[in-house]
């Protein structure tokens, strides 16, 4: 529902003869929904129960439009623009179920817990031997068994629910491998006071290299609950993801993009100077792309310093040289910049940066450039 109409009406529709028993769920991309406050009206929580028409009202009317804070979200919050009407459930059991990708086993990872309802990170730390596992065998796939042995750790109340859980188990893994998912996770999982088993909350991410696949899922996307930047960034291919720090950084390849942040934090935790942003330009990026980036990196009222860091391989030093030069011109660039160049045509990349005009600051590797990135942002 996008108004409090539209909530109240909706409540209406899902209630048993009329009786209205709802959950109303703020819909926001961030997790603690429900231990949330929201910055505007000042409701506290993102999910209520409401057992009346005026009230579903009057909490989406404090819900829509506002900005929910919650532990995963930062002070600015994310604001709501939908809540979600759904028939209550009376839950007799809350358990936890989840399928990630796991690099460790090639494959995918099925987890489950009885204890449910709550961070599972918590649970892991307290209690791991209620975390049960079961890898699943990337070309076979997963066995009735596994899902057999995982419902009956979940401890339902009986052989029926346990049968209904394993159940839903396998058709929530025919749906990760068919839509291409990197998580699926189901938190609670639950059976109800009439015996029932169901989802009752997901969280599901999808592999955005499979989106030609999936057009209509990501067609759902809504760019709202996104950074405003990391949408920017995408528009251009470029890898962005937007930190709390000060020193704005520019690299080709994610690995590359991440010992650049780590170095940084190493020189700078102690001189008040971190890392602003991850960002990866990838291997074929051309000179709009390092424009746009720069752009990106200027626009972050935050950033005090810019570090471009480039190993030429299939991306050419001199290109992104030529194309740091030429964004820096078209955005009237006025801060630092540390520039560390190293591989294909590097001398004359060097050769451009030096005859530019612009006052870039050479460095000669990865320490000495994220010393001098700190030392220009110590300067201001």
């Amino acid at each position: 529902a996008a108004s409090a109409d539209e909530a109240a009406a909706a409540a209406a529709r899902v209630g048993d003869n009329g009786a209205v028993d709802v959950v109303l769920k703020a819909q926001v991309l961030a997790g603690g929904r429900g231990l949330g406050h929201f910055r505007e009206s000042g409701l506290r929580g993102g999910v209520h129960t409401c057992q009346h028409a005026d009230g579903v009202r009057s909490l989406a009317a404090q819900m829509l439009g506002n900005h929910l804070v919650t532990k995963q979200t930062g002070e600015a919050g994310r604001v709501v623009s939908q809540v979600y009407v759904t028939r209550r459930h009376y839950v007799r059991k809350e358990t936890y179920f989840a399928i990630l990708l796991d690099r460790s086993a090639a494959g995918a990872t099925l987890i489950a817990s009885p204890s449910g309802g709550v961070n599972i990170e918590d649970v892991a730390a307290a209690t791991p031997e209620l975390i049960f596992k079961e890898v699943v065998d990337p070309l076979a796939g997963p066995r009735d068994a596994q899902f057999e042995r995982l419902a009956r750790a979940l401890a339902f109340s009986g052989e029926r629910q346990a049968a209904a859980a394993a159940a839903q188990m396998r058709a929530l893994y025919a749906m990760f491998d068919e839509c291409d998912c990197t998580m699926l996770e189901v938190n609670p999982f639950v059976e109800t006071a009439d015996g029932d088993v169901l989802c009752l909350d997901a969280k599901v991410n999808f592999d955005d290299n499979a989106e030609f696949r999936h057009g209509d899922i990501f067609a759902l996307r809504d760019p709202t609950q996104e950074d405003e930047r990391e949408v920017h960034a995408a528009q251009f291919d470029l890898n962005y993801i937007a930190l709390d720090g000060n020193i704005g950084c520019l690299v080709n390849g994610a690995g590359l993009a991440m010992a650049t942040c780590d170095i940084i934090t190493k020189y700078g935790k102690d001189a008040g100077a971190m890392p602003a942003n991850f960002l990866d330009v990838g291997g074929g990026a051309n000179e709009k792309q390092v424009t746009e980036a720069l752009k990106l990196l200027r626009a972050d009222p935050n950033v005090k310093a810019i570090l471009v860091n480039i190993f030429g391989g299939i991306v050419k030093c001199d290109m992104i040289a030529s194309g740091v030069v030429a964004g820096a011109r078209a955005i009237g660039l006025d801060l630092p910049v540390v520039v560390r160049l190293a591989g294909t045509n590097v001398e004359r990349a060097k050769e451009i940066l030096d005859t530019s005009g612009l006052n870039f600051i050479s460095a000669t590797d990865l320490d000495d450039a994220a010393q001098r990135a700190v030392a220009a942002v110590q300067q201001l």
